[in-house]
């Protein structure tokens, strides 16, 4: 056991400059090589993250610029149809008043006609009234003369 125990021994330190050399390279290595590749790597995911803030941020921008264009729009179309539909009034109203006026002048005209008709009835009922007479007298002379006289 003894000789068991010494060889251990000599193989433990033996592997003492292993230790320490795998020791020494795991500082080299983290110092060296490991912080500064974390380091970059925590850089670059800030910078990603960063940049995807950045452009959901420009994306955020770029609706509410959309919603406010559409919102515009939406105003521009509403004062369109309110000046056409104001236009379309008054045009009807127009329209309205032409019809108006061409009716009183139609019902003037048809008023006057009317006068006039009845102006040209009545004279002529007059000549009539009196060819009617003349004529009466004629047949009262003729029927009332004795009966050769005429010939």
């Amino acid at each position: 056991m003894d000789q068991t125990l010494r060889q251990l021994g000599e193989l433990l330190l033996g592997a003492v400059p292993t230790v320490i050399l795998l020791a020494l390279l795991y500082v080299l290595y983290t110092t060296i090589v490991h912080r500064p590749l974390r380091r970059v790597l925590d850089e670059r995911r800030s910078k990603t993250e960063g940049a995807v803030e950045k452009s959901r941020a420009d994306i955020a921008a770029a609706d509410a610029r959309t919603s406010e264009y559409e919102q515009r729009l939406r105003e521009a179309r509403a004062t369109v149809f309110r000046a056409q539909e104001a236009r379309r009034k008054a045009a009807l109203d127009a329209r309205a008043a032409a019809m108006a006026e061409a009716r009183s002048k139609a019902q003037t005209q048809v008023k006057a006609a009317k006068a006039d008709i009845e102006k040209d009835r009545e004279a002529a009922q007059g000549g009539l009234q009196a060819e009617v007479q003349a004529l009466a007298e004629e047949i009262m002379r003729r029927v009332l003369e004795p009966a050769g006289a005429g010939r």
